[in-house]
């Protein structure tokens, strides 16, 4: 059995992190990553749309506002240090409709108590921004918005981790956790000080096995993009819409690549698997049982536009449809060119089956002897390097 100081379930962007945080926190720690995958960064990591959120969406008191700002300025310096591409493109959000524009200013009024910089314009102002973008009475204007490349980050991010000596084992599924060791699909023994989950879709599950995580449960949501590769270039910034704040998604948007090309989506579709990346693969009808228990307490949710959200979402394994969401945000582009489907990502959603709600904010939980990150969604690519610092410090706290 080999032994570490350090254990970390989950070789994605924020394993990755965590165990660079950790290293530099504990340079003579033995530190180790088990992932279930053949190679690294094989799910969200990798497969999330890329942009640098710069913060004005989320509620000045939650862990996701205080970590954005950081995370977008160390994750740009990071890009910029190790010479991956990163465009500084800037985001307007839309209103589509009169009843909308309160909560456009909703957002403004969290960008600046977030120390975000924002900018309300006029419709002429916007069209000088972004000529493509429409909206209704007022629009918001986000310059420290950017985009750069998931998959050249986390490789960057494995590159520095394997220099720093941290051990990567990788084909390891984890089946039984008991007496501070770690039993893989391999029958290999992982023994360790401290275990840091980051299982992602599954780290409610890890979290079960250690006694915690035990009021909540994972619900996945897909979600598929479509890009136009002859309309590379035609966009000058991102285009979002005006969130809908009973739920924690963006909406249909367009969305500039650090290559410049542009695409449209996502879509956020319950799934009825963890892992389902196409209809008729990835189906476990284990986890399938498991959501059916959970779906009645989302569709019911006092807490949010459930019953809406898959009405609307659902329709949008429909290019078409999807399309015709998306034609509401712009003007003169031909959706048309959107012809080219992307890889398909999937957003681990943490749900409180207690409360009957979608976790909005970061969840984590833990002890002297384990960490775990339970709810590491958008925009958890943006805060990976803040998100590892703030972890870490929490082990510190619990450790000593």
């Amino acid at each position: 059995m080999r032994q570490f100081d350090f254990l970390i379930v989950g070789g994605g962007i924020v394993g990755l992190s965590i165990s660079l945080s950790l290293r530099k926190r504990y340079p003579d720690a033995t530190i180790a990553i088990l992932e279930k995958e053949k190679t690294l960064a094989q799910h969200a990591s990798t497969r999330n749309s890329g942009v640098l959120h710069a913060g004005f969406y989320y509620s000045p008191d939650s862990l996701k506002a205080k970590l954005t700002v950081q995370g977008n300025l160390l994750l740009s310096e990071f890009c910029q240090e190790n010479a991956i591409p990163l465009l500084r493109c800037g985001k307007v959000v839309v209103a589509q409709q009169e009843s909308q524009v309160p909560a456009l200013e909703t957002l403004f009024d969290r960008g600046q108590k977030n120390g975000v910089q924002v900018e309300l314009v006029t419709p002429c102002e916007l069209h000088r921004i972004e000529p493509l973008a429409r909206t209704v009475e007022k629009a918001l204007w986000s310059p420290n918005t950017g985009v750069s490349d998931p998959k050249l980050v986390a490789a960057a991010f494995e590159k520095q981790a394997r220099a720093a000596n941290v051990e990567i084992f990788t084909d390891q599924k984890v089946e039984k956790i008991e007496d501070n060791y770690v039993t893989s699909s391999r029958g290999e023994k992982f023994g360790f000080a401290h275990l840091v989950n980051c299982a992602g879709l599954y780290a409610d599950k890890i979290a079960k096995k250690m006694g915690f995580g035990n009021q909540y449960s994972m619900i996945p949501f897909i979600g598929l993009y479509y890009y136009a590769p002859s309309l590379r270039g035609s966009l000058k910034t991102h285009i979002y819409p005006t969130p809908d704040p009973r739920n924690p998604f963006l909406g249909v948007h367009f969305t500039k690549t650090s290559s410049d090309d542009v695409k449209v989506g996502p879509t956020a579709i319950p799934l009825l698997s963890r892992e389902q990346y196409e209809m008729l693969s990835g189906f476990n009808f284990g986890e399938f049982a498991e959501l059916l228990a959970t779906y009645p307490k989302f569709l019911f949710s006092k807490h949010h536009a459930s019953w809406s959200l898959l009405l609307t979402e659902v329709p949008k394994l429909s290019r078409r449809f999807l399309l015709s969401q998306a034609k509401k945000l712009s003007v003169n582009i031909d959706l048309s060119r959107f012809n080219k489907k992307g890889a398909a990502g999937i957003r681990a959603q943490l749900f409180d089956t207690l409360n009957s709600r979608l976790e909005m904010d970061y969840v984590i939980e833990g002890d002297q002897y384990s960490t775990h990150i339970l709810n590491a969604v958008s925009p958890g690519w943006t805060t990976s390097l803040s998100f590892g610092e703030h972890v870490v410090n929490g082990i510190l706290k619990r450790r000593y």
